[in-house]
């Protein structure tokens, strides 16, 4: 070998060396202005609620324009869209829904001009950009039946406030079909929102939805709710976020942080809860969130009874200190508009909740360009809408002038650049996605100095960066890599960089591997979020050294976890979990399982439900002296037994899941029998009180394998036996009435909460209804009314119960294959069995193998005229007690 020849070698041993040390994880840390934005040092708050002196609340239209408004949008110019909503959450008949678009031509608060934009039925959600107004709703065939719920798009290019044709659909069947026939929308795929990094956020409800399909014929499937995301094109859809129960909306600040009020009060006890949603985060409903709380993240707060609907990131400089910077969510239940004031806690946040704006049934809110915000008042419509009722309110500061929106489509690039660096995150992002159709080579450059420029506040330089990102895809990758270098920006610049997979060709996984051992955990945070999606296993060594805290504790027996407590430092492993999961990384989690941090391996192996794991595990046991550490490999063998089964959408698990865990509907796989019969021989072998590990994790982990025995007894069905036909015939003073001097004599007087007690029992109510957490559940949970209906609903759903039937307290009737019939309300329901309790208390559990049919009936199994013996002053004492608890 000549000298030249082996100097070339040795030049390029020295180069690709360099390029193995090429990225450094930085040991310092800037999260200084990050802080600085959502602190509230200096900022006085009323818990109360917004001062009346601070904001101008005005009505802007009502039902005779907008009856019954499940939704709206604002463009960034002012025009607002409003979803009208005649079918409601429950009603099944078609052609009662429509966009109706309100214009306000000089910005006064009088609504000038309305026209109807377009026909759609239960639209869920609207986004209005430009020319195009995106819009989720329902569908429905020739037969008047749903067919699914579709996200689309209308286009309006002569802006004659019609919609141009029929709409472009960009994603089909984001819900369930038989859900949607069987129950309604009530449950369904909601809330949409545009981010600065150019996704539609989707906000899907425990329906979930089985193929739905993207324009490029990209097929998903999801059991239960979470966040789903699509390109505006219809491309490139995915999962964001899983493991949530209703949520109606998403609210999305300035840095990809995404909020969530989770509507959780269906009568089982089930309460609100605050959510940070993190990219591939698992948040556990209905299976993990109870009982395997070690495995999720968990919400930032339980804020009890309620009822979430629309959400937004109020980003305006224009707006109050105080009303600035902060999550805004509506909770229709309560009537209330939120804010959420969150403090940076390590990759995530904590937070203190706040009354804000009062208004009756509040189903959504946004804000244009101007800082106007409209919000969306159901105020009674019922469960079907209703031609008389909602409206649409208009909110500005008490300070606040009128700002003249500049107009994009004139605009020069230099000067849409200049706009993406505006104070308030409306205009950004309108300006964004104007650039997004110049010229690339020209917008790229102009954004690319934004996102550079130290001197420029850190929103901007972030919607620079996602705007630059946007705009070259591949080839922007190495510009993307050099703002890695600054600590201020580098998350963002790392999830610019893996944002979109398919812009990942050139994309070195060296500096994610790097970026995962950051000082700053929230860069870690974004680093392992990457590393899942550029798919390259050379990550695995990194992700598997993330500890697993302390704080990961298994809930003891018979209690429930901490789901909605921050966690800060769970999200890291967690994360890391998900993307070996992702990764199909097997071999390398095995071998991890010698390795000083096996906690995480093991983790992740629980959702490996593959042969190879199952070996590694096998060997990792026989080997081990470790008790404790042999002890969790035997559990995690015993995790993979079973696996979830394929969702089909044929079924939903209702108001009332199993939420047992670790699968809802379970079912074997290839390795099972390998598996058991491993458990029987270990438990055959076992001594003393060896042996009772076997029947703790048969319990635990729902194996179903009889031989490892039970700790558990089967809870005994209680007998109520109170003759509810007895109570209604009796006439009094209510009875004798009609409901309207019912409810104004009602809202008069006090009442005696002690006697309120008593009468709960008497008139029948525990027969059907739990009051305190702990008790059988029953019909709808009444310990937490107080916070959902105010005293005038109480009355009303007391006298008319078929009004508005309470979710979960639909009548069902089933008949079984011996030709016996049943007819109550469902209690608790698993895959294989549910119980029903009739009218008088009873509950009986059947089979599902054994039901023939099963038909949701159109009225409340509580019969009206319960009250009718009891005078004013009485219902009055129910009605307080009731009112008393939340």
């Amino acid at each position: 070998m000549s000298k030249i020849t082996q100097a070339l070698i040795s030049l390029l041993a020295l180069t690709l060396m360099a390029g193995c040390n090429q990225y450094k994880p930085s040991q310092t840390v800037d999260l200084a202005e990050l802080n600085a934005y959502f602190s509230t040092e200096g900022i006085e708050i009323d818990s109360l609620g917004a001062d009346s002196t601070e904001l101008i609340l005005t009505n802007f239209a009502g039902p005779d324009l907008v009856p019954s408004p499940s939704c709206l949008a604002v463009a960034a110019t002012g025009e607002v869209y409003v979803g009208v909503d005649m079918i409601g959450s429950l009603g099944k008949t078609p052609g009662k829904g429509s966009i109706v678009k309100l214009v306000d031509n000089n910005h006064d608060g009088i609504l000038d001009s309305h026209t109807e934009f377009a026909k759609v039925d239960n639209p869920r959600g609207i986004i209005a950009m430009g020319d195009q107004v995106f819009v989720l709703h329902t569908v429905f065939g020739a037969d008047s039946l749903a067919q699914g719920m579709d996200l689309v798009v209308f286009e309006d290019k002569d802006k004659d406030g019609v919609a141009d044709g029929p709409s472009k659909s960009l994603i089909t069947n984001i819900s369930t079909q038989n859900q949607l026939r069987s129950r309604g929308t009530d449950h369904s795929t909601n809330g949409i929102r545009m981010g600065i990094d150019g996704w539609i956020y989707i906000a899907v409800g425990d329906f979930g939805f089985v193929d739905a399909v993207d324009r490029e014929g990209t097929k998903l499937t999801m059991l239960g709710g979470g966040i789903v995301r699509v390109r505006p094109d219809g491309t490139e859809m995915e999962v964001y976020t899983h493991g949530t129960r209703n949520i109606y909306d998403v609210a999305i600040d300035p840095f990809m942080n995404i909020y969530t009020r989770g509507n959780t009060n269906d009568g089982g006890g089930w309460n609100i809860r605050f959510i940070h949603h993190i990219q591939s985060g698992e948040y556990g409903y209905p299976s993990l969130f109870k009982h395997f709380t070690d495995e999720i993240l968990p919400a930032l707060v339980d804020v009890g009874g309620g009822s979430g609907t629309g959400s937004y990131f109020m980003d305006d400089s224009r707006w109050p200190d105080k009303y600035n910077q902060v999550p805004m969510m509506a909770d229709w239940g309560k009537s209330q508009l939120y804010i959420h004031r969150v403090t940076m806690d390590g990759p995530s946040f904590t937070q203190a909740d706040e009354n804000f704006i009062r208004l009756p049934q509040i189903t959504d809110v946004d804000v244009d360009g101007s800082g106007t915000m409209y919000l969306a008042a159901w105020d009674g419509a019922g469960y079907r809408g209703n031609p008389e009722k909602g409206y649409v309110v208009r909110v500005v500061p008490t300070n606040w002038a009128y700002e003249a929106y500049p107009d994009l489509k004139n605009a020069s690039v230099k000067e849409l650049a200049e706009l993406v660096k505006a104070r308030n995150s409306v205009t950004r992002l309108d300006a964004q996605q104007e650039l997004l159709k110049r010229s690339t080579n020209e917008a790229s450059e102009a954004v690319l100095k934004v996102a550079q420029d130290t001197s420029l506040p850190l929103d901007s330089r972030v919607a620079g960066i996602f705007t630059y990102a946007q705009l070259t895809c591949s080839d922007g990758i190495q510009e993307l890599i050099k703002l890695t270098e600054e600590d201020k920006v580098r998350e963002f610049a790392l999830r610019a960089i893996a944002d979109r997979k398919g812009c990942l060709d050139a994309v070195p996984v060296d500096l994610f591997i790097a970026a995962a051992k950051d000082a700053n955990p929230r860069v870690q945070a974004a680093a392992i979020v990457g590393l899942g999606r550029l798919g390259d296993l050379k990550a695995s060594k990194v992700l598997l050294e993330f500890p697993v805290p302390a704080s990961a504790r298994i809930p003891s027996k018979d209690t429930e976890g901490p789901h909605a407590t921050p966690n800060s430092e769970i999200i890291l492993p967690h994360l890391a979990v998900k993307a070996l999961v992702e990764l199909k990384a097997v071999d390398a989690t095995v071998k991890a399982i010698d390795s000083k941090n096996y906690k995480l391996a093991l983790w992740a192996l629980r959702y490996m439900h593959d042969p190879k794991a199952l070996d590694g595990l096998l060997a990792a046991y026989e080997k081990t002296d470790d008790s404790a550490k042999k002890a969790e490999i035997l559990s995690t063998i015993s995790r993979l037994y079973q696996k979830e089964a394929p969702y089909d959408g044929s079924w939903w698990w209702g108001t009332r899941p199993d939420t047992h865990g670790p699968y809802y509907k379970a079912e074997n796989w290839e390795a099972s029998d390998r598996i058991k019969n491993f458990l029987l021989a270990q438990a055959n072998s076992a001594e003393g009180s060896q042996k009772s590990i076997f029947a703790v994790l048969n319990d635990r982990l729902r194996l179903g394998i009889v031989e490892l025995g039970t700790e558990t007894a089967a809870p005994a069905i209680e007998e109520a036996g109170i003759d509810l036909e007895s109570i209604k015939n009796k006439k009094g003073q209510v009875g004798a009435s009609s409901i309207e001097d019912v409810v104004l004599a009602v809202a008069d007087l006090k009442g005696d909460p002690v006697l309120g007690k008593s009468l709960f029992v008497s008139q029948g109510c525990l027969a059907c209804h739990s009051i305190e957490k702990g008790q059988p559940l029953k019909g709808p949970f009444m310990g937490q009314i107080g916070s959902i209906m105010n005293r005038d609903q109480i009355v009303e759903s007391i006298l008319k119960p078929n009004a508005s039937i309470s979710q979960g307290f639909a009548s069902i009737q089933i008949t079984t294959n011996d030709g016996k019939f049943y007819m109550g309300f469902v209690t608790a329901e698993t895959a294989q069995e549910l119980s029903i309790r009739d009218i008088a208390g009873n509950a009986t559990k059947l089979e599902k193998k054994n039901i023939k049919e099963r038909k949701e009936l159109e009225n409340s199994m509580m019969p009206a005229g319960l009250a009718n013996s009891l005078s004013y002053e009485e219902l009055a004492s129910l009605v307080t007690y009731l009112s008393q608890q939340k």
